[in-house]
């Protein structure tokens, strides 16, 4: 006989629960035989006892079978051709962290076909859907037969979550939220993997963001997520690699929903990105290489680099982008004329307080003053003003005079504005020396 609150007594007391015992709690609670308090309660205990590998794993398979899992068309390629490779990249989230809008039709271009289901903003970090639908009429809700229609013909799709894929974890997920178990780790790794696992994708790149926009503010916490994530996808027999990037200042040079998109469509237009957007392009070239050597169509990173950079000159990356907005209801034209796209009435300068080099950024705080300009919600009800956000900030170790702007600011509110840029002032730290520099991309976990 199977008693919910058998399995919660368990692991409260630090026992490992079975793979049956798993899917039997999660498939339950999908169906609503199980309640929402019981649940709660073993996601707590799950948080005080932890989880091991197996444990994760039985976890994020049984999140994964509450749901559909994408069948794609992989048989009958004419004329001897190889299989298309599906394959998938995540991110733990950052400030200015627009890659997949850059990377998912720069892939397509190389012959990819790359289904991303991405989320909306979460805290401080930007939402790569909210970007997204600041593209007028762009839809972010296809259905699942949508979904496989659009990356195939297209060879990318952005889209938010199907209601058939892994609805454990919508559910799961609501009840972490309001019940402080947010950042339990085997919760995190079981909530990412279950619904890029139901993709059913052939590999899986996933961008692990440490510091102080990221989700995993220290090096070694980041580095668990990501070993974690990588050893269930492999248990489940895809191929996966993570790399660990910095996310201690704004990536790119564009923090904010429309903003982002005018960044991308810029650095699609062009092999050489302007200037701000290299450190960007850094992590899109990183990412971008994991995902073609695993599927085999280059050797090394350096014919991956070359591959990537012709198709950005040829501007053949930037037309799949413009026929994803189009298969997806928005207007392609934005892609020719940037102007399409909402702007801000007023923008302005944010100067610095004092003079010096940046020492540090409380990165999450410029997420915060985006939200603060109505760019992002407070609660889920809000409505986002997509036009709102920052351009070109200072970076680390960059010197900056007394006066001179930290970044520039698109707003619509003068009030808002005030609260906006105090809250940037007071994220910079300006002091006499430049730190240390680190390396963008820490480490490859594979």
């Amino acid at each position: 006989m199977f008693l919910p609150s058998q399995i919660i007594q368990q692991k409260r007391d630090g026992q490992a629960l079975t793979e049956e015992e798993m899917r039997k709690f999660v498939l339950g609670f999908t169906r609503g035989e199980i309640p929402d308090y019981q649940m709660a309660a073993l996601a707590m205990a799950v948080c005080f006892q932890g989880m091991n590998f197996d444990e994760t794993m039985f976890l994020t398979r049984a999140m994964v079978e509450s749901g559909k899992v994408v069948e794609w068309k992989r048989s009958g390629a004419p004329g001897g051709r190889a299989l298309p490779f599906y394959c998938d990249k995540h991110s733990t989230g950052g400030i200015g962290d627009k890659v997949s809008l850059i990377l998912a039709p720069l892939m397509a271009a190389c012959g990819l076909k790359v289904p991303m289901i991405s989320g909306r903003g979460l805290g401080p970090t930007g939402g790569t859907l909210d970007k997204l639908e600041s593209i007028p009429g762009f839809r972010t809700n296809l259905s699942l037969e949508e979904l496989v229609r659009v990356t195939d013909g297209v060879g990318c799709c952005i889209t938010g979550a199907t209601p058939e894929i892994a609805p454990a974890d919508k559910k799961l997920y609501a009840l972490r939220d309001v019940t402080a178990t947010v950042s339990c780790l085997p919760l995190i790794v079981a909530s990412i993997m279950s619904k890029k696992l139901a993709e059913n994708v052939d590999g899986l790149v996933l961008d692990v963001k440490w510091g102080s926009g990221a989700f995993m503010r220290s090096r070694p916490d980041s580095l668990k997520l990501a070993r974690a994530m990588v050893e269930v996808g492999k248990r489940y027999g895809k191929k996966v690699v993570a790399l660990q990037t910095d996310m201690n200042q704004p990536l790119g040079r564009c923090i904010g929903n429309v903003l982002e998109v005018r960044e991308s469509v810029e650095c699609l237009s062009a092999e050489v990105p302007k200037r701000g957007s290299a450190d960007l392009m850094e992590v899109i070239f990183a990412l971008g290489a994991e995902m073609l050597m695993m599927s085999g169509a280059v050797k090394n990173v350096a014919a991956a680099r070359e591959l990537m950079q012709k198709k950005l000159a040829s501007e053949e990356a930037l037309k799949k982008f413009g026929d994803m907005v189009e298969a997806q209801g928005g207007d392609r034209r934005v892609c020719e004329t940037p102007d399409r796209l909402p702007a801000a009435k007023h923008v302005r300068p944010i100067p610095a307080k004092q003079s010096g080099r940046v020492r540090a950024i409380a990165c999450d705080q410029i997420g915060y003053a985006v939200i603060a300009l109505g760019g992002g919600r407070k609660v889920a009800s809000d409505q986002i003003d997509f036009a709102v956000g920052f351009e070109l900030p200072k970076k680390l170790g960059d010197r900056v005079k007394a006066g001179e702007p930290l970044m520039m600011m698109h707003y619509n509110d003068e009030d808002r504005a005030a609260e906006a840029e105090r809250m940037v002032q007071q994220s910079y730290d300006i002091g006499p020396k430049a730190p240390r520099r680190l390396p963008l991309v820490v480490k490859r976990i594979n």
